[in-house]
């Protein structure tokens, strides 16, 4: 019974009882406020493509979220614990003081272009979202689609980019593809204004100008980690694919072929892009 209705009495038990009441009352109202304050701050600092890619990064699948150096060589098994910005990494910095053996190996076969039959050019940087970053005079940045996302997208259906002037960050979207019946969102590889954008007909989709004088690129791959990241790509690729029933047929002698969704239009590729892309 509650104050104010017929029959009430106070008592120790009522006292207890509406005590409690009340107190999980405003305890839910006052985290009901502060989370609804702490979204609008968020959203207001733009940070709601930080939350979104910390929501999706959390959804995916266990080999999609490897370490770089596990993928190197330098590590036997470890999960990215900051969802692919190793800028905020407090070992990043000491397993690059200690490149192993297998990693100079690695740079070796680089340098010989030995990175499965892809064109990936030794002059730029590689987001795990399959974009390239490329430094350029005045201290931008040209920013691209890499080989294996090329050649597995094919030629999209519509490209949709950042208005020149706007802003865009790390893991937030870079621009976006429509391809068949999917739109597919571009992680961008770094933070920074966008200048100039491109497209598919050449050979970059964005030119980048970053905040300050320094651009942080230590979350973006280089030299020797790219062989064995494309190897780490090319089975999580085949794991999609063996889901959806397909066999090795989208590969030419090892190597992916161009627009395999021409090839094998019945397969789910909305499901596999999503994944290979890092968009669970």
């Amino acid at each position: 019974m509650l104050p104010g209705v017929y029959g009430f009495t106070w008592s120790i038990g009522h006292l207890i009882f509406l005590g409690i009441f009340y107190t999980v009352v405003v305890v839910v109202a006052t985290t009901f406020i502060v989370s609804y304050l702490r979204a609008r701050k968020d959203l207001k600092a733009h940070k709601e493509e930080l939350i979104r890619w910390h929501l999706e990064f959390g959804e995916l699948p266990e080999a999609a979220r490897h370490c770089r150096h596990e993928l190197a060589g330098e590590v036997d098994y470890r999960l990215c614990p900051n969802e692919f910005d190793c800028r905020k990494c407090a070992q990043h910095r000491e397993f690059e003081a200690r490149k192993s053996a297998l990693v100079a190996a690695s740079n070796k076969a680089h340098e010989e272009e030995n990175t499965l039959g892809f064109d990936m050019p030794p002059d730029r940087l590689y987001h795990r979202g399959h974009t390239w970053v490329k430094p350029e005079a005045g201290g931008t940045y040209a920013i691209g689609l890499d080989d294996f996302g090329n050649r597995l997208l094919g030629k999209p259906d519509r490209v949709t980019l950042p208005e020149v002037g706007s802003k865009v960050q790390v893991n937030g979207t870079a621009w976006e593809i429509k391809k068949q019946n999917t739109t597919l969102r571009i992680l961008a590889p770094i933070d920074g204004e966008v200048i100039a954008t491109g497209g598919p007909e050449q050979e970059w989709y964005l030119k980048v100008k970053p905040y300050g004088k320094d651009t942080n690129t230590a979350h973006l791959l280089r030299n020797g980690e790219i062989l064995p990241w494309l190897l780490r790509e090319m089975e999580r690729l085949q794991l999609a694919l063996a889901q959806e029933g397909v066999g090795g047929n989208l590969a030419d002698g090892g190597v992916l072929v161009d627009d395999p969704a021409q090839q094998q239009p019945e397969v789910d590729w909305d499901t596999v892009w999503g994944e290979m892309f890092l968009e669970p």
